[in-house]
């Protein structure tokens, strides 16, 4: 039985309801497969975002925010967890607690969730995990999941740069400035790179450190980087953020970002495309943040009951600068 049915305060109303909703192979209070929820209802929704560390977050927030609003039949709560996974399972504790009627969460990490993941469960909360993925011992945990494919980004830039330096003779020597250890983006994206590149016996991997997904931490990272090994091919950086830092400190150590080192990233935000067009970066790897439509689209037919696919992956391209112009960064979004 759907949770809006508990909320409903006229007994003769909740009475009317029940006879029409008890169907499926649900018991007690939980949701029916095949029952559904009055398209003139309000969804209350409870979302926790990680917080605001990088442009692609930010932009991500306002995506969830502009489409989750009265306007379109929701009702939402949101909370910023600041980098934080306490702060998160205390927030989703909190949703439920609400009596939200779907919880969406944008997860630091992929572990750690199974407990509160247990008691949304138990409260008949459906939840919607969005950018990153979560590892769980039960699938039926999470109902849906919105993001990218970060593994596939991963092989398609070990691609691009096989095709870029793959004919070297000498060693290529590569940075990789990684994201939040432990969350979906960076354990994907670095899985990826480090298989797509594998055979290819001239790459080598000389530091890897994470920079957090920041601008700050991505250029003092690089500057480690820099004093240590002063020859650096190139720099793959899991974010545009820490892109933007490593550029930094590369100017400052008298190098040419783009020319004498080749950059690599992943977002491919307004502001890195024009990087692109500038030639400070080489190839940007798409990770689309829009993910209020489709989250708003993937609630909806889940109060009405409907069954959706567990994996949403959204559509991401790779920009160079040879199909990076004016008018593909004037039209972006974010």
């Amino acid at each position: 039985m759907r949770r809006s049915i508990k909320k409903v305060a006229a007994g003769l109303l909740a009475t009317m309801m029940i006879g029409t909703m008890l169907t499926g192979c649900g018991g007690g209070n939980k949701k029916d497969s095949g029952s559904s929820k009055k398209e003139t209802s309000e969804i209350n929704i409870g979302f926790s975002q990680v917080g605001a560390e990088s442009d692609w977050r930010v932009a991500n927030t306002k995506s969830m925010k502009s489409e989750l609003t009265a306007k379109n039949g929701f009702k939402l709560s949101f909370a910023d967890a600041q980098q934080k996974q306490e702060n998160q399972t205390k927030a989703v504790r909190e949703f439920i607690t609400q009596g939200v009627d779907v919880i969406a969460i944008a997860p630091v990490t992929e572990t750690g969730w199974e407990t509160v993941l247990k008691e949304a469960k138990k409260a008949d909360i459906p939840v919607i995990t969005v950018d990153r993925q979560i590892k769980t011992s039960d699938d039926s945990l999470i109902t849906a999941w919105v993001g990218s494919d970060f593994k596939k980004e991963g092989v398609k830039a070990a691609e691009w740069l096989i095709k870029e330096k793959g004919k070297e003779k000498g060693d290529v020597n590569i940075a990789v400035l990684q994201g939040t250890i432990g969350s979906s983006a960076e354990i994907g994206r670095t899985k990826g790179f480090k298989e797509g590149i594998k055979d290819q016996k001239n790459f080598k991997i000389i530091a890897s450190q994470t920079g957090e997904f920041t601008q700050a931490k991505g250029q003092e990272v690089m500057e480690s980087f820099l004093k240590q090994n002063k020859d650096i091919d190139v720099v793959v950086a899991q974010n545009d953020n820490m892109a933007f830092g490593a550029i930094d400190a590369l100017k400052a150590a008298g190098k040419t970002p783009g020319k004498d080192v080749t950059i690599i990233s992943f977002n491919a935000i307004k502001a890195a495309l024009k990087k692109v067009q500038s030639g400070e970066i080489n190839a940007e790897f798409e990770c689309n943040p829009l993910h209020g439509p489709r989250v708003a689209e993937l609630a909806k037919k889940i109060m009405k009951g409907e069954k959706v696919d567990k994996i949403q992956y959204v559509d991401e391209q790779v920009f160079t600068k040879d199909n990076t112009t004016k008018e593909v960064i004037n039209k972006r979004a974010y």
